[in-house]
């Protein structure tokens, strides 16, 4: 199974933009869609971005014109551009690969991303 690494968390202000990065050890493609979800202390994970096999993205509400998902097929790589972030992103965020069926997602470890006033 495809394996799913994040990397670029960490502390921000309040304004400021970070790159989250979702390396996978084999083909992107091998899943119908890729996404970025988010989970705060006390809260319920929740989606933030997707993006399909043939490139449409949804956004929640709360980060649409903020965030932005993309990716890089040669690098199998998917990102997650934060900018104008707020104190209420702060959340570790997931990257994940929605499979054909559930069976066959995979999510990775998490990054945290922490947002000061």
């Amino acid at each position: 199974q495809v394996q799913l690494v994040e990397s670029g968390g960490g502390l921000v202000q309040a304004g400021g933009s970070l790159r989250l990065s979702c390396a996978a050890s084999g083909s992107i493609f091998s899943f119908n869609g890729m996404a970025w979800y988010r989970q705060a202390p006390g809260k319920q994970r929740e989606l933030v971005a997707f993006i399909t096999r043939g490139g449409s993205t949804n956004y929640a509400d709360s980060v649409k014109g903020r965030f932005t998902i993309s990716r890089d097929n040669a690098k199998n790589t998917v990102y997650l551009q934060m900018n104008s972030l707020k104190p209420e992103d702060t959340a570790v965020y997931y990257c994940k690969g929605v499979g054909i069926t559930t069976r066959w997602d995979s999510w990775g470890q998490g990054t945290q991303v922490t947002v000061s006033s």
